[in-house]
């Protein structure tokens, strides 16, 4: 394959950051101002990081190809997809009032809104190991569970933390998940050995997780009652019917928008047969507001509502800074700013100790920046990591689970990253609408995976993992599949 041209830049590789840069300094000095900021208003800052970064570069058309490039790549698209068709899952459920009965049921047999939010992290994080997707895992999460925890009177915050922490967790152990597939490959080693020797870091992060959830529910408390909850029409789980369909269909496909389509035609059926909402509510046009064009005295077109409307229009913020994001990326890429930062960490490795925190800073960082975790794991892998842990003698599993992890956790927190703000796209239109800076401290698996990595590289705990095992580093390099 015929290697793109290299996109120059004034002041040298350097500047591909600049919009990401940018970026940063314009959130932090927006938060600082305003407090906190919604999704929307991050499309400001990212635009404008495009446009001054613009200026420095030297071909201004390979520029804008760059980013329509990134805008338009697959793995731009994808979650774009994903989260259109997930959008009117979502709303189906909380149209039918799913949420209120889940909330009820739990209200009736004495569950506090911390042990739901508990609850809540544990069912998050084995739907995500199941299937394998973090952003399926969010979905339903944050359709069912969040309102139905938030009637409860958790924190909402706190309760949205639980099921990306959820989706963290699964992203990290699930044998199907694209960062455990393209870390192990990367390595060549076996997917089994791999997710085997990887379960202690993870039950280790879960419990940690756990116990910050318990923590914090108790100092934060809530906004209600349970027992404002206790009544529901028990019709409405029902709706449990299209769940499960959509929870066993993603675990044997794999696809959340084969799922999600499946779920969504299961669940519009399910709410109308069960008198949850009427037909006219799938796709409905208000009659109240006035016509957009008008021909010869008649109204050709009036304002559309419905969930599938609802479900579509309630994505469409994260769409918009997906895209630009990707742009970002995309720019980075083109001017081989990851590849100057791989080198430049390469260069001061000191021992094997040195080698993992480099690997992890590598990740770390990449992950962090992208928004992506698989990208950043196939940067790094057969390129850097593999050798260095060749060099200094660390187990291909300990690298490929090194890598894993560490991918799973700024990326999953940061106020930019795909799963905070489609968690936010979730939350937008719910009865307790979320800004970044509200979920992004709660994400607590991510803060946890960092402790526990950060103790096994002090100690060189897991350093030799899978040596008992049969060696695999002559394994061919296998492509990473498509997922999240």
């Amino acid at each position: 394959m015929e290697e793109k041209k290299k996109l120059e830049f004034y002041g040298g590789e350097w500047m591909s950051f600049l919009p990401f840069i940018v970026f940063l300094i314009l959130i932090i000095l927006t938060t600082f101002h305003f407090g906190s900021i919604s999704d929307g208003a991050l499309w400001i800052p990212v635009f404008i990081a495009l446009l001054l970064a613009f200026f420095f570069a030297k071909d201004k058309k390979h520029y804008a190809q760059a980013m329509i490039d990134g805008m338009a790549s697959k793995e731009a698209i994808i979650p774009v997809v994903c989260w259109l068709f997930a959008g009117v899952f979502s709303r189906i459920l909380r149209e039918s009032g799913l949420a209120a009965g889940v909330a009820g049921i739990a209200a009736s047999i004495g569950v506090g809104s911390t042990l739901f939010t508990v609850i809540t992290f544990i069912a998050s994080a084995v739907f995500a190991t199941a299937s394998g997707t973090g952003f399926g895992t969010i979905a339903a999460g944050m359709g069912v569970l969040y309102p139905a925890g938030v009637a409860l009177g958790a924190h909402p915050g706190l309760l949205a933390g639980a099921i990306i922490s959820g989706a963290a967790f699964g992203d990290n152990l699930a044998p199907v998940s694209d960062t455990t597939i393209c870390s192990a490959t990367s390595q060549g080693v076996d997917v089994p050995g791999a997710v085997r020797s990887r379960l202690k870091y993870a039950l280790a992060a879960g419990l940690l997780t756990i116990a910050a959830l318990v923590v914090a529910g108790l100092a934060l408390g809530g906004t209600g009652t349970a027992g404002q909850t206790a009544s529901y029409d028990p019709l409405t789980l029902l709706m449990f019917i299209p769940v499960i369909v959509t929870i066993l269909v993603s675990v044997k496909s794999g696809d959340i928008i084969i799922a999600t389509t499946i779920g969504s035609v299961t669940g519009a059926v399910v709410a109308v047969a069960g008198g949850l909402f009427d037909v006219i509510q799938i796709d409905a046009v208000d009659p109240s507001r006035p016509a957009l064009i008008t021909v010869a005295g008649e109204g050709l077109d009036r304002t559309v509502g419905g969930v599938l409307y609802s479900g579509l229009a309630g994505m469409i913020q994260v769409i918009i800074l997906a895209l630009l994001l990707f742009g970002c990326t995309s720019i980075m890429r083109a001017g081989h700013g990851d590849q100057r930062l791989l080198q430049a960490l390469g260069h001061i490795v000191r021992g094997p100790r040195g080698a993992e925190v480099v690997i992890s800073i590598m990740i770390i960082v990449l992950s962090a920046m992208m928004g992506l975790n698989a990208p950043a794991i196939l940067a790094v892998g057969a390129s850097f990591a593999k050798p260095l842990a060749q060099k200094y003698g660390i187990s291909p599993y300990r690298a490929a689970n090194l890598m894993d992890a560490q991918s799973n956790t700024l990326v999953y927190c940061l106020p930019w990253t795909p799963a905070v703000i489609y968690t936010l796209g979730f939350a937008a239109d719910s009865s307790a609408p979320l800004t970044a800076a509200q979920v992004s401290p709660f994400v607590f698996y991510s803060f946890a995976m960092l402790i526990v990595m950060a103790v096994t590289i002090l100690f060189g705990i897991g350093r030799k993992d899978g040596y008992a095992l049969k060696k695999h580093d002559t394994k061919e390099i296998s492509p990473c599949p498509e997922k999240d």
